[in-house]
């Protein structure tokens, strides 16, 4: 993919007057309001109270299970470090969360540590939001590249400069129920799912998890949902081996390939038109369906484990999404942690990267919740390597593929809302691939031709 050259000093140069510096005064001040209501913490740490010396200030947007599980490697940092070792604060998901990291930074107020989905850290790493991480910082804390898993690693390298350190891997996956899969022929004498590589293979699971079921084979969110619907689409057509970036340039251009979109698509609604995949369903339906055995499988982002695991005698497992195209390819983001750019001491970085270390080093804690650990030490173990469904669907991460870099590109991002609803649309029937691909290129049209507000 075709990348501008930026010159990373001038982009994080103090003194370079841009968009960013003249909004960021008077946006810090108008969102303090609402930054000030979200926990006492956030307030102490972004409108200036004194910390005790030492505290590291962290931002993160975990709800849930994610939520709770965090909470828990957070209490881990302060049982080694000390009560006011640490002030952590949770904001809302998506893109309030980025936004208020974008305007605390601009505004020199920034958290120590925060955490980024890697397709979001790109963006912010391009609008000079964050600081490098450099070997030196890893090594002060015992961390090397080797440590982390080559997808993950390797995606967030920009510019030649490590911007993130990946704490998971988060790949779309597919769910599948026993009781529907067993009468179907599809598990193998251990109760895992056959090997259904190709198209003619699941399309043939497919037929046979109608006849069990009497309708539906595999369910997909598409109603009042749009990330899932372009991790459906995304997964498939990375598959595809010529088909291009959906975006290059940096989100300047749409360069996505129509050949392979409408070959996916028109797949898509051929299974609707079959009765094997879902008209129109929303998110908590679509796993409804599949979990009471209305359906055999079911597509959705492996966080959502703790879900399945929560239904009283539910039978279930998890494999990586079949390759059915020429490669195998899986949707998929990675949570990380970076720095936000402001003036550090020494100390000041040694300890942001002492925070990050003991949390990786708490990886098997987050594992439990679904995600890929993206630390070699945890994901080798014994320990990860035993645990029931996870160590089933892990090697998903060798194959994840990132949304492509754009300022309005990424996880939970105009992009995904956009690209989303029109193919949630055609999953219904409402639209063609064509009039779906059109309507695509019309909606991104002023975001393409806008240059990043970073």
């Amino acid at each position: 993919m075709t990348k501008r050259s930026v010159d990373p000093a001038r982009r994080r140069s103090a003194t370079q007057v841009s968009r960013r510096g003249l909004l960021g005064a008077g946006a810090l001040g108008a969102s303090a309001l609402s930054l000030a209501g979200c926990s006492t913490p956030l307030a102490a740490g972004l409108l200036g109270a004194d910390l005790a010396p030492g505290t590291v200030v962290y931002w993160n947007l975990f709800g849930g299970g994610d939520g709770v599980r965090m909470q828990d490697m957070q209490q881990g940092y302060r049982d080694q470090y000390g009560a006011d070792s640490l002030q952590a604060t949770t904001l809302t998901w998506g893109n309030p969360y980025y936004s208020k990291l974008t305007l605390a930074t601009v505004g020199n107020q920034p958290p120590d540590v925060a955490v980024a989905h890697l397709t979001r850290a790109k963006p912010l790493w391009d609008g000079g939001i964050l600081d490098p991480i450099t070997e030196e910082d890893l090594a002060g804390v015992g961390l090397s590249s080797s440590d982390f898993a080559a997808q993950a690693w390797e995606t967030q390298v920009t510019d030649s400069q490590n911007i993130a350190i990946p704490l998971d891997t988060h790949p779309f996956t597919l769910f599948y129920n026993r009781e529907v899969c067993e009468p179907a022929g599809l598990l193998d004498a251990d109760g895992l799912l056959v090997d259904l590589t190709g198209m003619d293979a699941f399309e043939a699971a497919l037929e046979e998890l109608s006849a069990v079921t009497g309708g539906l084979a595999i369910t997909v969110a598409n109603v009042s949902e749009t990330s899932t619907p372009w991790r459906f689409f995304w997964t498939l057509y990375n598959q595809i081996s010529d088909a291009t970036p959906f975006l290059s340039d940096d989100g300047a251009t749409i360069s996505v390939d129509e050949e392979a979109f409408l070959e996916v698509m028109e797949r898509v609604r051929s299974w609707v038109d079959k009765g094997w995949l879902n008209q129109g369903l929303d998110y908590a339906t679509s796993q409804t369906e599949m979990f009471t055995g209305s359906s055999g499988f079911y597509l959705q982002g492996e966080w959502e484990i703790s879900t399945a695991q929560s239904i009283e005698g539910l039978d279930f497992g998890m494999a990586p999404i079949p390759q059915l195209y020429d490669q195998p390819a899986v949707q998929a983001d990675s949570h990380t942690f970076i720095l936000p750019r402001k003036d550090r001491s020494a100390e000041e970085r040694r300890l942001a990267m002492q925070f990050i270390k003991v949390m990786l080093e708490q990886s098997m804690t987050w594992a439990e919740g679904g995600h890929v650990p993206a630390y070699l030490p945890t994901f080798e173990s014994e320990e990860f390597q035993s645990l029931e469904p996870q160590r089933h669907y892990a090697a998903a991460a060798d194959h994840a593929v990132y949304d492509d870099a754009a300022w309005y590109g990424g996880s939970g991002s105009t992009f995904e809302d956009t690209v989303g609803a029109q193919l949630g649309l055609v999953q219904q029937g409402v639209l063609t691939p064509e009039q779906a691909l059109q309507a695509i290129r019309d909606q991104l049209q002023i975001y393409t031709s806008t240059p990043s507000p970073l």
